[in-house]
C-alpha cells in the first residue's frame, strides 16, 4: 500500500526531469511545440482544402425581369409578378470545356502534395538542426570530461615535481610550470562551460522553450550505421524516391504539366445554359432555353499563355534538375566524409592513442628518475590529450555528417 501511495510522487517527479536526455524526447517536444512546423502544417492543409473547389463548377446565377411595368400605361408602375406585363425568371449555370474542371482539380492536387512535401521538409531541417545540437552537447561534455581528467594528471604531475623540488632532484621551475598548466587547464573548462550555455539556448530555440529552461545532460547517442547500411548507390536510389525537396519540385513539374495542358484547353470555348421560365399575371405560360458560348477569338493572348506554361514547366524541370544534383554531390560528400572519420578513429584508436599512453608512461617514469626534464613530460601529456582530442573530434564529425545523410534522405537510417 506504501509503495501504491508514492506512485503519484515518482510520476510527479517523472515528469519534472528536463529533456535532453534522449534525441527522441527531444524530436518529440519540438514536433508537438514548434511554431514553424505548426505553420507549415496549417499551409499544407489549406493547400488539401483548395482541392475540392478547384474542380467544382461555380455557382450558378439567378435572375428576374420585370417586363412592362406599366402595362402599356393602363396603370401606375408596379414592382408586383403579378401586376406586370411578364415576369422572366432565369437560372444559368457556366459549364467549362470538357476536361478542364479535372486539370484543375489536378493541379491543386499536385501544389497541395508539394506543400505537404515542403512540411516534411520543414521537420526534417528542424530535426537535423536539433540532432546536430543534441550530438554537439554530447561531444562538449566528452571534451568538459577529458579536460577534468588532463587537470587532474597535471595536478598529479605538479605534485612528482614538488616531490622532486623538495628532495632538491628537481628545479622549482618544473612545479611552477605544472601550476601553469593547471590553470591554462582551468581556463578552457570556463570556455567549455559557456560553450555549453550557448548550445542550451540554441536547443531550447529549436524547442520553442525560453532559452534559460533547464535541460538534462545528454546521456548517448546511438551508434553509427555499418558501412553496408550506407551503400551509395543504393543511398542515391532511395534519395531521388524519398527527398521531401525533391518531391515538392516533382509535384510541380507534374502541376506544370498540367497548366500546360489547361492552357492548351483554353482554344475551346466554355458553355453556359440556362432556364428561363416567363410568368404572365399568375401563371406560368412560357419556358424558355438557353445556350451561350464563349468565341475564342483573342488568339495572340491564348499563344502567349501557352508559351507562358511552356516556359514554366521548363523552369520547373530545370528547378528539379538542379536539385537532384545538389543534394546527390551532397549525399556523396556527406557519405566520403563518414568513412573518412570512421578511418581516422580507428586509427587513433589503434595506433596514436596506446602510443600516447605508452610515451606518457615512459616520460612519467624517466622523469622520476632524473632522465628527462619537465618539458618533455608535458609534452607526452600534451599528445595524449591531442590523442584522445582527435578522436572525439573524429567521432562528432561522423555523427554530424551521418545527420546531413538523414536530413537529405527524409527519413533516419
Amino acid at each position: 500500500m506504501l509503495f501504491l501511495a508514492l506512485l503519484p510522487g515518482f510520476a510527479c517527479l517523472a515528469q519534472d526531469v528536463p529533456p535532453g536526455a534522449d534525441l527522441a524526447g527531444l524530436l518529440a517536444l519540438a514536433r508537438q511545440n514548434s511554431p514553424e512546423l505548426a505553420g507549415m502544417r496549417h499551409e499544407a492543409q489549406a493547400a488539401r482544402e483548395r482541392v475540392g473547389p478547384a474542380g467544382a463548377l461555380p455557382d450558378p446565377r439567378f435572375s428576374m425581369e420585370l417586363r412592362d411595368l406599366t402595362r402599356f400605361g393602363e396603370q401606375s408602375a408596379s414592382l408586383s409578378p403579378a401586376r406586370v406585363g411578364s415576369t422572366r425568371y432565369a437560372l444559368q449555370q457556366d459549364l467549362p470545356w470538357f476536361g478542364k474542371r479535372e486539370l484543375r482539380r489536378d493541379i491543386a492536387q499536385l501544389e497541395a502534395d508539394a506543400a505537404t512535401a515542403r512540411a516534411q521538409g520543414s521537420w526534417t531541417e528542424l530535426a537535423a538542426r536539433i540532432k546536430s545540437v543534441h550530438v554537439q552537447r554530447y561531444f562538449l561534455e566528452r571534451n568538459a570530461q577529458l579536460a577534468q581528467e588532463v587537470l587532474d594528471l597535471v595536478k598529479r604531475l605538479e605534485q612528482v615535481a614538488q616531490g622532486r623540488y623538495s628532495s632538491a632532484l628537481g628545479p622549482q621551475q618544473d612545479v611552477i610550470r605544472a601550476q601553469v598548466e593547471q590553470s591554462a587547464m582551468r581556463s578552457e573548462l570556463v570556455a567549455l562551460d559557456g560553450e555549453s550555455h550557448h548550445l542550451m539556448a540554441r536547443l531550447n530555440a529549436l524547442l520553442a522553450r525560453p532559452v534559460s529552461a533547464p535541460l538534462s545532460a545528454p546521456q548517448q547517442l546511438r551508434a553509427l550505421p555499418a558501412s553496408s547500411e550506407l551503400d551509395p548507390l543504393v543511398l542515391q536510389d532511395r534519395l531521388r524516391a524519398v527527398n521531401p525537396a525533391l518531391q515538392a519540385e516533382q509535384s510541380r513539374v507534374q502541376a506544370a504539366q498540367k497548366a500546360r495542358e489547361l492552357g492548351y484547353r483554353n482554344r475551346y470555348p466554355d458553355l453556359t445554359v440556362g432556364l428561363a421560365p416567363i410568368q404572365y399575371r399568375n401563371a406560368i405560360k412560357e419556358w424558355e432555353l438557353m445556350v451561350e458560348l464563349t468565341i475564342p477569338l483573342q488568339q495572340s493572348t491564348r499563344r502567349a499563355q501557352e508559351r507562358e506554361s511552356e516556359a514554366m514547366l521548363s523552369a520547373a524541370m530545370a528547378r528539379r534538375e538542379a536539385l537532384a544534383n545538389q543534394v546527390q554531390s551532397e549525399l556523396s560528400e556527406n557519405l566520403a566524409a563518414i568513412e573518412v572519420a570512421r578511418r581516422n578513429e580507428a586509427l587513433v584508436a589503434s595506433s596514436l592513442l596506446p602510443q600516447a599512453e605508452l610515451t606518457l608512461q615512459s616520460a612519467l617514469a624517466a622523469y622520476e628518475n632524473g632522465k628527462v626534464d619537465f618539458a618533455t613530460l608535458l609534452d607526452a601529456q600534451r599528445q595524449i590529450r591531442q590523442a584522445k582530442q582527435s578522436r572525439i573530434k573524429t567521432q562528432l564529425e561522423a555523427h554530424l555528417r551521418l545527420i546531413e545523410v538523414e536530413r537529405l534522405l527524409g527519413e533516419d537510417l
